[in-house]
């Protein structure tokens, strides 16, 4: 398939639509593109072609993929004035790689699949780092037929590519794994600002910790963070706290209690309060180290 030179449309350019449009181009097809601002000059100089609606998007290509920040934003993106939904004709897909409600992604879903086209729910995990390297984890819903169509040009931008499930089954495990990246945040923050306040190195126990049965990517990647003090966006607190309201949402709806997520989210909510809502979600350390008048390293 990545020689065919299909005609793919993508919405929502930003720090994870870049990366993935250029790897899309890189695999020898045909884009179509379109964000709220402007488009990357790096895409058009790679061949992108700029459309001036999410409708005229969907009217050039037979694949639509939309990576947009929020539920709102794809709804809008989806069936809003100038709409992708405005654009299709029967037998086009739209593949949404946004992180969602996955109670909103059903009901989008009925409304592409009444036009006669299919719809597939594939949020990633793996940052911007992961959407440079074509390496991002892509959790899917949809028909089993839909993925193994559009399974190739996932994968020109991820490896690890699971079918979860039908529509909604994808972002509901995005959900669950951001739970998990948000705990161990907390924990590893926890730790180095411990280990910082108790006199020890953070950069060497870090390293000594990432040989153990503590180690994680977490550890590995986001402590680095913490100890250098890099907390440059490759995912906004802002986003993560997008994420743990939906998985305290579907835990409300579902009649459970998610304790450590919802410590988790108050602690995101903590640095927005202090000001770092648009910092990496690293950052959360910063609210440890405000709870505990320590920093596990000086600002750079």
């Amino acid at each position: 398939m990545t020689k065919s030179g299909l005609k793919l449309g993508f919405v929502g350019l930003g720090i994870m639509g870049t990366p993935m449009v250029m790897n899309l181009i890189k695999g020898g097809h045909v884009l179509f593109v379109n964000t709220r601002s402007k488009v990357p000059q790096e895409l058009v100089d790679a061949g992108a072609t700029v459309c001036t609606t999410p409708a005229g998007v969907a009217e050039r290509a037979d694949i639509i993929f939309t990576m947009v920040p929020d539920t709102p934003d794809v709804e809008k993106v989806l069936f809003g004035e100038n709409g992708i939904a405005k654009g299709l004709s029967k037998g086009k897909v739209v593949v949404d790689m946004s992180s969602i409600d996955p109670i909103a992604t059903k009901e989008f879903a009925k409304k592409i699949n009444a036009l006669g086209c299919d719809y597939v729910d594939a949020p990633v995990s793996g940052g911007e780092v992961g959407a440079k390297a074509a390496s991002l984890t892509i959790m899917v819903g949809a028909d089993e037929a839909v993925f193994d169509k559009v399974k190739p040009l996932f994968e020109l931008m991820g490896k690890n590519i699971t079918l979860i499930g039908g529509n909604g089954a994808g972002q509901t495990c995005k959900v669950a794994n951001q739970i998990i990246v948000a705990l161990n945040i907390a924990a590893v923050s926890e730790a180095l600002v411990f280990a910082s306040k108790a006199g020890a190195d953070p950069a060497k126990v870090r390293l000594a910790l990432m040989g153990g049965f503590a180690a994680s990517r977490i550890l590995e990647v986001h402590g680095e963070r913490m100890v250098k003090r890099t907390f440059n966006p490759g995912f906004r607190i802002a986003l993560h706290q997008k994420d743990l309201n939906l998985a305290l949402q579907g835990a409300k709806s579902l009649k459970m209690a998610l304790p450590q997520t919802a410590n988790a989210a108050q602690l995101m909510q903590a640095c927005a309060a202090l000001g770092h809502d648009q910092a990496d979600h690293s950052a959360l350390v910063k609210a440890i180290e405000a709870l505990a008048n320590h920093k596990v390293a000086p600002d750079a």
